[in-house]
């Protein structure tokens, strides 16, 4: 077989230049018939970059795409789809306020003989898809009503709708529990035995080692290597990845821990969570634990003013506090990254230096109490360095830059508030390891400084690496805070987070 016969899909030499970046410098990437290949590199790697040319999303500046054995010009999406390339994308984008099935057929509605839609019949096709992928929901309930996890659940049934020949999967687990990642991979399973190749995107290098065929490795825009299946370990990716040794993905140093800073005593807000109580005290990294619904957020964002309380009380520095908006939570010195940065987070049409400072613009007033631009850029450069942002300049628009440089920019944007005690929801989503090094390290030294700092995480090697104790929630309610958790495993936190306390008391007594 010639060498080109061997491959569905052949990308040769691709250069991407936007103004001001060369995100691609003349990458490869070739993908068999049947395979799963996963794309794996740092954020600003070029991954998404080289996946969007393939799906018509961006214009190569040079280079050749050979789709079954033939030079293609994907000139955009609707192309892509008609040869057979779906993608399931990082950020996700339903049409929120119409049903499951509108999103999954949209624009391709079945038509009856009047050539008006078939809602019974799209109501059946949707339901016979949902099964396939196993998620239990009424084809015709409004995708609002679903949770984050569900919806990636729905991406994943539209992108294997469109019966393609490549799925591109752009980080498809980062918002799913275990149990949903095991059905995933069932349906990967499924898809390859059909011919089905897949493009999977992932900074989880344990999944990637789990489900993949072969691995290309991306660094700065260059092309760095492929690894058959077999033939890698973790720590020599990590290595073609970052271009050095990452020895301490989890550098917490010890620091002097003082007095209790925050108190939650008997918080209740009433279908979210009940009668949640816990401490944070000065210098102390205090972890939240629990599996996606368990109520987390929901008690982070009640603290924070976003979400109403009906009963319970917050002390901060022992003064008991009524915080009814963000606005009055900053007053108090609390800042909270929020676990969905397109959507909560980032003002993407905006630039770095607009996102940076909007949430402390008093800090860069000048004279006639209009805003100093040259004080916003001096905060922003100061941020810039000292996070290591990866931007050309303040005025580059946030979107523009990668997942990781974008949740650089706003853990700057609340660091310029000069919180004393930081929520950070999901701080390491969706972002390469060398990038989660950087924030763990960020993190470790703002407690070093005096802050205090409630994490919470849905990947229990960084709550169990970086919290000095851990609140681990389930349904709405504490089921355990774990003060000494050297010796603890993954399993016994998993225990306390499905609720299964009692069964953690007996293995407790065994040892």
């Amino acid at each position: 077989m010639a060498e080109e016969e061997k491959y569905l899909l052949s990308m040769k030499n691709i250069v991407k230049q936007f103004p001001g970046v060369m995100a691609l410098r003349g990458v490869d990437l070739n993908v068999r018939y049947g395979e799963v290949h996963s794309v794996i590199g740092e954020n600003g790697a070029g991954k998404s970059t080289l996946v969007k040319c393939l799906i018509g999303i961006h214009q190569p500046t040079s280079g050749e795409i050979v789709f079954e054995g033939e030079p293609v010009v994907i000139k955009n999406t609707a192309e892509a789809l008609e040869m057979g390339i779906s993608m399931i994308h990082q950020e996700l984008s339903p049409v929120e306020h119409r049903s499951i099935m509108e999103n999954i057929w949209l624009g391709r509605e079945p038509k009856n003989k009047f050539g008006l839609i078939d809602h019974r019949k799209m109501y059946d096709m949707t339901k016979s898809l949902l099964k396939r992928i196993e998620l239990d929901e009424d084809p015709a309930k409004e995708v609002a009503e679903l949770t984050v996890a569900k919806i990636q659940m729905l991406e994943i049934a539209k992108a294997i709708s469109y019966n393609a020949k490549i799925v591109i999967m752009d980080e498809p687990t980062s918002s799913l529990t275990s149990r949903e990642i095991e059905t995933l991979f069932d349906i990967i399973q499924k898809l390859k035995e059909n011919g089905t190749s897949i493009i999977f995107i992932s900074h989880k290098l344990e999944e990637v080692a789990e489900i993949s065929d072969r691995v290309s490795v991306y660094r700065d825009g260059n092309y760095v290597g492929t690894r058959e299946a077999g033939h890698f370990d973790i720590p020599e990716l990590i290595s073609l990845m970052v271009g050095r040794e990452l020895t301490d993905l989890f550098p917490k140093e010890s620091c002097e821990i003082a007095d209790v800073v925050l108190e939650v005593e008997n918080l209740t807000s009433y279908g979210a969570f009940e009668d949640v109580s816990f401490t944070v005290r000065k210098g102390e990294i205090v972890g939240m634990s629990g599996l996606i619904g368990a109520g987390r957020t929901e008690v982070v964002e009640a603290i924070f003013g976003l979400r109403r309380i009906d009963k319970g009380v917050i002390k901060i520095n022992g003064k008991p506090v009524t915080i009814s908006s963000p606005v009055a939570a900053l007053e108090h010195g609390l800042a909270f990254l929020t676990e969905n940065r397109r959507l909560t987070g980032i003002f993407p049409m905006l630039s770095v230096s607009n996102n940076v400072v909007i949430s402390s613009l008093k800090q860069c007033l000048g004279k006639m109490n209009l805003i100093s631009h040259k004080k916003a850029y001096s905060f922003v450069d100061e941020f810039i360095d000292m996070l290591d942002i990866k931007t050309p300049s303040v005025h580059q628009s946030v979107e523009n830059l990668s997942g990781g440089n974008q949740q650089k920019v706003l853990i700057a944007r609340w660091l310029m508030t000069q919180p004393t005690i930081l929520f950070l929801d999901e701080p390491t989503r969706g972002i390469d390891v060398g990038s989660k090094s950087e924030i763990h390290r960020l993190i470790s030294d703002l407690v070093g400084e005096g802050k205090s700092v409630v994490m919470v995480s849905s990947e229990l090697p960084e709550i169990m690496g970086m919290s000095d104790r851990i609140v681990v929630m389930h349904e709405g309610h504490v089921t355990g805070i774990v003060e000494n958790h050297e010796d603890l495993t993954q399993d016994e936190l998993m225990l306390y987070a499905t609720g299964q306390k009692d069964q953690f008391n007996k293995l407790d007594e065994v040892s």
